[in-house]
């Protein structure tokens, strides 16, 4: 260890061998994920893992040749998600351009909390979702937007946004400020990550009702109006609904514009759960109707790691209103957060958001979506479905 960096500053060619060999390693996993002749997985039992490896923590430093065996044998275990044949998880493929972004990434391993901290990264994070705001709807420009660690946190984001905006004291006053008992509706078909705000955010998964779904895994809108109204003849107050673009089991696509109308109807906030789905927000030729009113709701998840191929994480939440992740989250910590730099202030993001620090996610985004090939179509359309015609609206790419 004491003939690399930064311990032996006049001589780097130990930490460039030893760098080089493990990119060797690297590209050696790349070449078997990519040949269809490899294994996905060379499996063991956990008790049989476990006399393969050496996971033991030293008291004393190994060698660097060490470390490099130690990265070998590691992938050598690893499950291939990039193989051809892996059909597992939703977020697989090996996305090379956006595996070059996270060695980056990691080599500038930074924080992404303030603009003085990582300047390009946040200029470049501002850059990408404002274009993200522009595919989901013309009027969403001037929203705001989020990586966060997952799309189960994006879907807690959303709740937590909504609550903020019916109960604007709940932050400083709690539960008081409340009367009478929240309930929220999604799909029997959603992911349980919603129901999970119900048991995070105080409501109870008694109050996060489950809304019958057809034999093709869509939401029944006239089920969820049935359930609203039964809840309020309780004295209950539906507040939040979940619309899930592209359901985990079967890719089921609930009816948007039904599920707006009625949220409308009822005064309540609509949130889009496309973790999943929402890739498809790019295609002139499936984005309707599967995503027909996309636009109309207040909150949208959508998860590049997923149909667009980048590589975990890389997760987004995104809000029709600006202002509302600073309004909700806000906690003013001077330490972090001063008020007199002697930069724009709106580029530090950290107080927006409940984890404080965050990881770089947005460079292997931008990076891999700078290499795909953007065609100039016509600008997509807006279905209608009363009329069954489209109008144009700026801002997608096939």
């Amino acid at each position: 260890m004491r003939n690399i960096l930064p311990y032996k500053l006049e001589n780097t060619e130990s930490t460039c061998e030893f760098l080089k060999k493990v990119v060797e390693v690297l590209l050696d996993f790349v070449r078997a994920t990519n040949n269809r002749n490899e294994k996905i997985l060379d499996f063991h039992h956990p008790e049989e893992m476990q006399k393969l490896l050496d996971l033991e923590v030293p008291q004393q430093g190994l060698s660097l040749q060490q470390l490099i065996n130690d990265c070998a044998t590691t992938l050598k275990y690893q499950v291939k998600t990039g193989h051809p044949r892996f059909f597992n998880q939703l977020s697989c493929g090996l996305d090379i351009i956006s595996m070059a972004g996270e060695w980056l990434t990691a080599t500038a391993n930074t924080n992404m909390f303030t603009y003085e901290i990582a300047p390009v990264f946040i200029l470049m994070e501002n850059v990408v979702m404002t274009h993200m705001r522009e595919i989901i709807g013309a009027n969403w420009k001037k929203g705001d937007s989020i990586l966060a660690p997952g799309g189960s946190i994006s879907n807690l984001y959303a709740f937590l946004a909504a609550r903020h905006k019916m109960f604007p004291n709940y932050k400083e006053k709690g539960i008081a400020t409340i009367q009478g008992q929240l309930v929220m509706f999604t799909s029997d078909q959603s992911h349980y990550s919603v129901k999970s705000c119900a048991s995070v955010c105080g409501l109870g998964t008694d109050n996060c009702l489950m809304v019958p779904s057809d034999i093709y895994g869509r939401m029944i809108p006239s089920e969820l109006e049935r359930l609203i109204l039964e809840r309020r003849t309780r004295g209950h107050i539906p507040f939040f609904v979940c619309c899930t673009s592209g359901t985990t089991v079967i890719g089921a696509f609930d009816p948007i514009n039904e599920i707006a109308d009625i949220c409308e109807k009822y005064g309540m906030w609509l949130h889009v759960d496309a973790a999943w789905g929402g890739g498809l927000l790019l295609s002139k030729k499936y984005r309707h109707p599967r995503l027909s009113g996309v636009e109309r709701a207040d909150s949208v998840t959508w998860n590049p790691h997923k149909l667009m191929g980048a590589l975990l994480q890389c997760s987004t939440i995104h809000f029709k209103e600006d202002g509302l992740l600073m309004s909700c989250n806000q906690m003013s910590a001077d330490y972090l957060f001063m008020q007199d730099k002697l930069y724009d202030i709106q580029y530090d993001t950290g107080d927006k958001v409940i984890q404080c620090g965050r990881h770089n996610d947005i460079f292997k985004l931008w990076l891999q979506w700078r290499a795909k090939l953007h065609k100039l179509i016509k600008p997509p359309s807006i279905y209608n479905r009363r009329t069954h015609k489209r109008s144009d609206v700026k801002g997608v790419t096939d």
